[in-house]
């Protein structure tokens, strides 16, 4: 059953849905919340990567740099352009604490509490194909939309093929038929 709603989680493909969902997680959630899909969605990166960073990850920096949890490899993401939320949602923080910040004890919020976040903030506006995958596929399926360059994003997630870079982040056939409709050499 949980695999199944893995494959019902969709980028948001819009402006208008990104702004309705940072809406809905202003509204519904908290502050740390919507950092999180803000991040999150500018990153690309798994939501098991974000959970553990500090403040003194991201502040005052122009890349943040991890290990994945999933393959062991370093990366390291550009995260200049967000650096005025980091400012504004930092202020208040502790260089050691941690970015997402669990009200119990001194730990980040789980991957569970960052899904059920994200789910309330979906039920609120009517959706249901929203989990923690939706920043990562967000992330990648509009970076594909502006570059076009698929093998780099490839690179950025990891995948061992375009293939599965294009069904990850949404690429439908009627895209796929769109984008060759007046294709002629």
């Amino acid at each position: 059953m949980r695999k199944k709603a893995l494959y019902n989680v969709q980028p948001l493909r819009t402006q208008e849905e990104i702004n309705d969902l940072k809406w809905s997680l202003e509204r519904y959630c908290s502050p740390r919340d919507l950092f999180l899909f803000v991040f999150g969605i500018n990153t690309g990166l798994r939501v098991s990567d974000l959970l553990p960073l500090r403040v003194s990850d991201v502040r005052d920096r122009t890349h943040v740099l991890i290990i994945e949890k999933k393959t062991g490899k370093k990366k390291r993401f550009p995260i200049l352009a967000l650096q005025s939320e980091i400012v504004r949602y930092t202020a208040s923080m502790k260089l050691q604490e941690y970015l997402f910040p669990s009200r119990k004890g001194n730990s980040p919020i789980t991957t569970t509490q960052a899904y059920r976040a994200l789910v309330k903030a979906a039920s609120m506006i009517n959706r249901d194909d929203i989990g923690t995958h939706t920043m990562r596929k967000t992330f990648g399926y509009h970076y594909y939309k502006q570059t076009k360059d698929i093998v780099t994003l490839m690179e950025i997630f990891n995948h061992s093929a375009p293939s599965i870079t294009k069904r990850y982040i949404g690429i439908t056939q009627d895209e796929i038929d769109e984008s060759l409709k007046n294709f002629l050499l």
